[in-house]
């Protein structure tokens, strides 16, 4: 009997080591970017001239206090090549920063608009031990939207666009009460849910079942960062929306599988559309084809954007 007990404490103990390890993997912020994907290398040359556009913009660089003046979230604004009460807030990927963004904040900004690319909480030059996910994110999106605002004054209309995890910030964002000047959202390949998310990543990349270690994994969450993971889903924010939206998705990826793409866009009663990009891998749908894919962004916005109004 002792033996079995043992050997039952033993499992747990691995098992909540390993869940442990697996946390840290996915949620504890590094300061550095990693390397794009192999697929994606051959986009480098370009990228670093987005990049390179990105240092040598005008720009603006942004605070705000999350607690004290030591806990500062970052962001840099863009202002438009000339006067506009157009602006784009644009959420980064999972270990990225805004600067990792160039490519669509050009796009944005050779479209008319300011642009407003945040540092998420554990990225780029902003604070915090961890990563959210989107979840945390889109209460410092708040925040971001009102600083916005006050620069550009209330006629501004806004934009939420994201890749993603940035897609599934917007996407998350959705469900919240939002200033009315936020008139539509675009999200580039987000996940469904953070638990659907590893879930499919503990079998494909680790080959490791949901139990025990999803639910360690929320656990350790919840004591580390407040909430449990089955908190942060895209569908259950959608399902609130009320503004136009434009998913966009990689029809092979198999990061973020198109079947959340799918799931996202069943959720929202909203005005929606949906654009599976043939051959596009995981956030590669601007960069197989840069030109059509701002024709799908001009699109969507000649729809739902230019003839918007504020409502007070």
């Amino acid at each position: 009997m002792l033996s079995g007990l043992a050997t039952v404490l033993g499992a747990a103990g691995i098992s909540f080591l390993v869940s442990e390890k697996l946390f840290k993997i996915a949620f504890q912020r590094v300061n550095y970017v990693p390397e794009t994907s192999a697929d994606k290398q051959k986009y480098a040359d370009l990228y670093w001239d987005y990049v390179a556009w990105f240092k040598k913009v005008n720009k603006e660089h942004w605070t705000f206090s999350m607690d004290d003046d030591d806990d500062l979230m970052s962001a840099y604004f863009i202002p438009a090549k000339e006067p506009s009460l157009k602006a784009v807030v644009i959420s980064h990927g999972y270990k990225g920063n805004g600067e990792t963004m160039a490519n669509y904040a050009k796009m944005f900004y050779e479209l008319g608009f300011n642009v407003l690319l945040p540092d998420d909480r554990g990225h780029g030059q902003s604070a915090g031990s961890y990563i959210s996910f989107g979840w945390l994110d889109r209460i410092d999106y708040q925040t971001w939207l009102h600083k916005l605002i006050t620069r550009l004054g209330d006629q501004v209309k806004i934009v939420l666009f994201g890749v993603s995890m940035g897609g599934a910030t917007v996407e998350m964002l959705s469900g919240d009460e939002l200033p009315a000047q936020v008139k539509c959202i675009i999200a580039d390949c987000g996940y469904s849910s953070i638990e659907d998310e590893l879930q499919y990543l503990l079998k494909r990349q680790y080959h490791l079942p949901t139990h025990p270690f999803l639910p360690m994994v929320s656990t350790i969450n919840r004591h580390r960062l407040g909430y449990y993971l089955k908190d942060v889903s895209s569908t259950n924010q959608l399902k609130k929306n009320t503004r136009p939206i434009f998913f966009i998705h990689g029809e092979k990826d198999v990061y973020v599988p198109s079947w959340m793409a799918l799931e996202n866009y069943q959720a929202t009663e909203a005005p929606k559309k949906l654009w599976l990009v043939n051959q596009a891998t995981h956030a590669e749908s601007f960069w197989i084809n840069p030109v059509d894919y701002q024709d799908h962004i001009t699109e969507f916005l000649q729809q739902y954007f230019d003839n918007s109004t504020i409502k007070q």
